[in-house]
């Protein structure tokens, strides 16, 4: 005879599992910190040379620094 399903007997391993995963990852994103340091690089020199996240695939990034709406915007007045 088959054994009834155990749903959080069930429910606690896949969470160890993914526990483990997330810890590896860690782990390896530590390592990998490790080396970039020893290679005299620091993260943010790391993300520099990439480009950056507000770049484009341009190298351009989008809007101006302060983050206002172009001026052309803001002196449009409607004639009506």
């Amino acid at each position: 005879m088959a054994f009834k399903p155990n749903y959080n007997q069930q429910r606690a391993e896949r969470n160890r599992a993914k526990e483990q995963k997330k810890q590896e990852k860690k782990q390896r994103r530590d390592e990998e910190v490790a080396a970039r340091r020893a290679a005299g690089l620091s993260d943010d020199d790391q993300t520099s040379e990439l480009g950056g996240a507000a770049d484009d695939e341009d190298g351009e990034t989008e809007g101006n620094a302060t983050g206002t709406p172009p001026d052309d915007t803001l002196t449009r007045s409607d004639n009506g």
